[in-house]
């Protein structure tokens, strides 16, 4: 068993309250739910406008498959344009 998790950082530019923020990753997090079948959260800055930490987990039998699947999934965060990744961080277990 492979469980990879990735931490991402991201700027929410446009949010001008919580409640545009949580508009916007709730959007997200059920995009990556539903195109990838991976667990998502926000893990870290919930008080912040404009700051959101995700976190994703996914568990397979491949590492390889672990890898490219949260690769896809980054890629298709850097596609959105409301979003801009500041940083990220990947680990398989």
């Amino acid at each position: 068993m492979v469980v990879g998790v990735c931490t991402v950082e991201l700027f929410i530019g446009e949010s001008q309250s919580l409640k545009d923020k949580r508009q916007v990753l709730h959007g997200l997090k059920d995009r990556l739910r539903g195109k990838f079948n991976l667990s998502v959260a926000e893990v870290d800055g919930q008080d912040l406008w404009q700051k959101a930490i995700l976190g994703m987990a996914c568990v397979a039998n491949d590492g390889r498959f672990v890898s490219q699947v949260m690769e896809q999934a980054l890629n298709m965060i850097k596609s959105m344009p409301s979003v801009e990744v500041v940083r990220t961080q990947q680990e398989l277990l």
